[in-house]
């Protein structure tokens, strides 16, 4: 299959900035949605799901729905395994390094495990304790074990349909079903972890992402995502829109307060603000996209063409981190500098060794569908 190797390049940015806000460094002040409301989370999710779409829609068409389940959930699979043992290797280093005061970040990041370790490994295997940084993976891991789903539905009934369910879930989500699920799940199947345990991400917000992201790789695959069209009706509210929300998200803290409208700004209920922004952001840079193409270095490629795998990497140094910081507030001096150049280097080397392995995925016969592009 043709591949946009632009799009694999500002993928494996998001996995640099990511990287970059979760090293327990200086950096990650700077870092940390400096471009407004919105972060590299929003952009991999999106794009991880563009790219889902995209690939196994063809397969469904190659190949056969029985075919792109299989595949999907065979996938599914070996996300579950890198995520369980990613969890296995927290829980053994908290075991080791986190015991009393000295690493209090790395304790804070499992403290559950601690008070309640026997609940903690059986509720994270079932990926419903979901600790920080640990939290993005059982979000990515349930949207692709439910997408040959919304594949299959959105065949049958369209997609018009499907993402109308998907904003009701996520409107819902803005007005606490989170909350209500918990609280009944607690009542009714005995549900013994505390909420904040369960992951910072509102898995009934998220999932509209996900989902606007399989429908644009959908007809990416079709040839009918008219994406620089949308971006030029759209480039004038944009380019309002961003300044703004950029002044604003650098003021809030020095003297400007959301108050009661700080639900609609919040990361992880994916308010709406940041659907607004996340949008305008798009627009600019499809419209403005010579200026993204230089980033299609080979480095960036590669760990966006193995972005499940650089992600994995990159968590281990977060953990090797937290480790180094002990119960300073973070890691600095020659330590940082040596943090940041080891976990990049690693995510490279991750992206080396599995970019080389990824297996191609049959498309269509040429002769049936035109060639997949991003223009109209």
């Amino acid at each position: 299959m043709q591949r946009r190797v632009e799009v694999d390049a500002v993928r494996g940015l998001m996995l640099v900035w990511m990287t970059l806000t979760h090293l327990p460094t200086v950096v990650s002040t700077y870092v940390n949605q400096p471009f407004g409301f919105v972060s590299g989370a929003e952009g991999f999710i999106f794009l991880s799901a563009l790219f889902t779409g995209r690939i196994y829609f063809l397969m469904a068409q190659s190949q056969g729905d029985r075919a792109m389940t299989s595949q999907l959930w065979t996938r599914t699979l070996r996300l579950y395994i890198y995520h369980v043992t990613l969890l296995a290797l927290a829980f053994l280093l908290a075991t080791k390094l986190a015991t009393g005061d000295t690493r209090p970040g790395l304790h804070n990041l499992l403290d559950f495990s601690f008070a309640a370790p026997r609940q903690a490994l059986m509720d994270a295997t079932l990926l419903i304790y979901r600790p920080p940084l640990l939290d993005i993976l059982p979000m990515y891991i349930t949207f692709l074990l439910l997408t040959p789903l919304a594949l299959a539905l959105a065949k049958k009934i369209g997609w018009k349909v499907i993402l109308a369910a998907g904003f009701t879930l996520w409107l819902s989500a803005q007005f606490g079903l989170r909350q209500a699920a918990y609280d009944f799940s607690t009542q009714v199947f005995g549900l013994r972890i505390p909420l904040n345990a369960t992951g910072s991400f509102d898995l009934f917000a998220w999932q509209f992402m996900w989902l606007v992201g399989l429908y644009c790789g959908s007809r990416w695959a079709k040839n009918g995502l008219p994406v620089e069209q949308w971006a030029r009706r759209i480039l004038l509210p944009a380019l309002v829109i961003v300044p703004v929300l950029f002044v604003l998200r650098h003021s809030v803290g020095h003297g400007v307060e959301l108050g009661r409208f700080e639900v609609s700004f919040d990361k992880w209920h994916l308010g709406v603000v940041r659907l607004i922004n996340f949008a305008a952001v798009a627009a600019l840079l499809i419209h403005f996209q010579m200026l993204i193409k230089p980033l299609a270095i080979r480095p960036l490629v590669m760990m966006g063409q193995a972005s499940l795998q650089v992600f994995c990497a990159h968590l281990l140094f977060c953990f090797i981190g937290l480790a180094i910081m002990g119960d300073a507030p973070m890691v600095n001096g020659w330590q940082e500098a040596a943090l940041i150049i080891m976990a990049l280097s690693g995510m490279l080397l991750t992206a080396q060794i599995f970019a080389r392995k990824l297996p191609a995925v049959a498309a269509a016969p040429a002769a049936s569908r035109p060639a997949p592009q991003f223009g109209d």
